[in-house]
C-alpha cells in the first residue's frame, strides 16, 4: 500500500492548488453518493492554472478527468493536484490514473489516499510509469470534506450526523411540547440544505407520532459552472427512515407521502398490517432496535450518510452505541428553563463516561448559531 509522502517533500506553493481542489470538491456535496466527492486542479509545467473540475454526479466525469479536459494540451508536462487518489479501476467511467497517463502530466500531488481495494491503485500505476507522486497534503481537511464517503468504505456503515435545534438552556420544547419554532427561517433552511446533501433522514416515531413531521428536503439543484456537466444536477429525494420498533406509524402519516421513498424499522417480532415498506431488525433492548444493524441494512443499500433528526430519545440511543460521527447543532438566543431536552439518555452514568466533542466550526445563521462538532474520539 502507498504511505504519505515524507513531511517536506511537497514544496509550500503546493498548498494553494490543493486548498482550490478541497473547495471545488465540496462543490457535489449531495449528488455523488455513492461515489466521494473529489476535485482536481491542473497546472502546466510553468506552474499557471490550466483546468480544474470536481465529480459532480454518480456516473458522471470524475474530477480528474474534468480538469485534464479542461486543461488540454497544457496538462503535458504539468502537475495535478487530487484530494483523492486517483482509481485504477474501470466502473461506470474509465481509471483516472489512464486518463492523467494519457495526458501526460509529470507530477500528481495526493490529498488521500483511497481506502477502497476496488479502486486503489493509481498512485502506484502512475509511479510505475515514471510520474512524481506527493501524497499526504493537507489531508485532514480533505478528510473533513470526504467525511461521509471515508467513514462508509471504511466502517462498513454510514456516517451519522445527529442535528438538534435548542435554545441557550438545551430545550428543544416548551413545557407544552410546542416547539415551533425555537430557531430562525435562516437555520431552518441550512437544515434543508444539510438534509438535501444526506443519504438518509432518521426519526424516532415519538417524533412522528408528535410531530407529524414530512422528513423531506425543499427541492435544491446545483447549477454547475462546467460545460462539460449538465446545467444542473438534482440531488435524489433523501430516504426517509422512521425507527419504529412496534409499527405504531400512523398509516395516514405525511412521512408515508409519495414526495421520498419512505422505510419504517420495526421489530422483528412487531405485528402489523402497515402499508409501507418495512425493515424488520433485531431488538437491542425491549424498548429499541439494534441501531447497528439499522446502519449495516442502510449501508447495503448504498446510504453513505445518514442525518438523524429525531427526538431525545433516539439521539441518546445512537450516542450511547457509539454511532455519531458529527453533531449540528443550532442554538437559539433563548430560554425556557423547563420542557424537553435536546438529548436523552446517553449511557452517562458519571462525568468520567461524558461524550467529549471537538469543536469543527461555530457559525451565525440568522440570529442563531450553528455549532459542528466531532467525537473527540472518532475510534467508532
Amino acid at each position: 500500500m502507498d504511505e504519505p509522502s515524507p513531511a517536506g517533500a511537497v514544496p509550500d506553493g503546493d498548498a494553494l492548488h490543493m486548498a482550490r481542489a478541497i473547495r471545488l470538491a465540496a462543490l457535489g456535496r449531495g449528488t455523488t453518493s455513492p461515489n466521494p466527492v473529489v476535485g482536481c486542479v491542473v497546472v502546466d509545467a510553468a506552474g499557471a492554472h490550466a483546468g480544474e473540475g470536481f465529480h459532480a454526479y454518480a456516473g458522471g466525469p470524475h474530477a480528474e478527468v474534468v480538469a485534464l479536459s479542461e486543461a488540454g494540451e497544457r496538462a503535458r508536462g504539468g502537475t495535478a493536484y487530487v484530494t483523492l487518489e486517483p482509481c485504477d479501476h474501470t466502473g461506470r467511467t474509465g481509471p483516472c490514473s489512464q486518463a492523467l497517463l494519457e495526458a501526460g502530466v509529470a507530477r500528481v500531488v495526493v490529498a488521500v489516499l483511497d481506502p477502497n481495494p476496488e479502486a486503489a491503485g493509481g498512485m502506484s500505476r502512475l509511479r510505475a510509469h515514471g510520474v512524481r507522486v506527493d501524497s499526504g497534503l493537507m489531508a485532514e481537511e480533505a478528510e473533513r470534506g470526504n467525511a461521509e464517503w471515508l467513514t462508509f468504505v471504511r466502517l462498513g456503515r454510514p456516517h451519522v450526523t445527529w442535528k438538534f435545534a435548542a435554545t441557550l438552556d438545551g430545550r428543544s420544547a416548551a413545557q407544552d411540547g410546542t416547539s415551533q419554532w425555537i430557531t430562525s427561517p435562516e437555520a431552518r433552511a441550512d437544515v434543508h440544505r444539510l438534509r438535501a446533501e444526506s443519504d438518509a433522514i432518521v426519526a424516532g416515531i415519538g417524533t412522528v407520532l408528535a410531530d407529524d413531521p414530512r422528513l423531506t428536503a425543499r427541492p435544491d439543484h446545483r447549477q454547475s459552472p462546467y460545460r462539460s456537466y449538465p446545467p444542473a444536477t438534482p440531488r435524489r429525494a433523501p430516504l426517509r427512515v422512521v425507527v419504529d420498533s412496534e409499527a405504531r406509524t400512523p398509516p395516514g402519516a405525511r412521512v408515508l407521502s409519495s414526495e421520498a421513498p419512505t422505510l419504517i424499522a420495526v421489530a422483528d417480532d412487531a405485528k402489523t398490517d402497515l402499508q409501507a415498506p418495512l425493515l424488520r431488525l433485531p431488538r437491542a433492548h425491549p424498548d429499541g432496535l439494534d441501531l447497528r444493524a439499522l446502519l449495516t441494512e442502510l449501508a447495503r443499500r448504498e446510504i453513505v450518510s445518514v442525518f438523524v433528526e429525531g427526538g431525545p430519545a433516539l439521539a441518546g440511543s445512537f450516542l450511547r452505541e457509539g454511532l455519531v460521527d458529527r453533531v449540528v447543532a443550532y442554538l437559539a438566543p433563548a430560554l425556557l428553563g423547563s420542557g424537553a431536552a435536546a438529548l436523552g439518555p446517553a449511557g452517562v452514568r458519571t462525568i468520567t463516561d461524558t461524550h467529549r466533542l471537538v469543536f469543527e466550526d461555530v457559525t451565525p445563521i440568522g440570529t442563531d448559531l450553528r455549532i459542528t462538532a466531532r467525537p473527540a474520539s472518532e475510534e467508532n
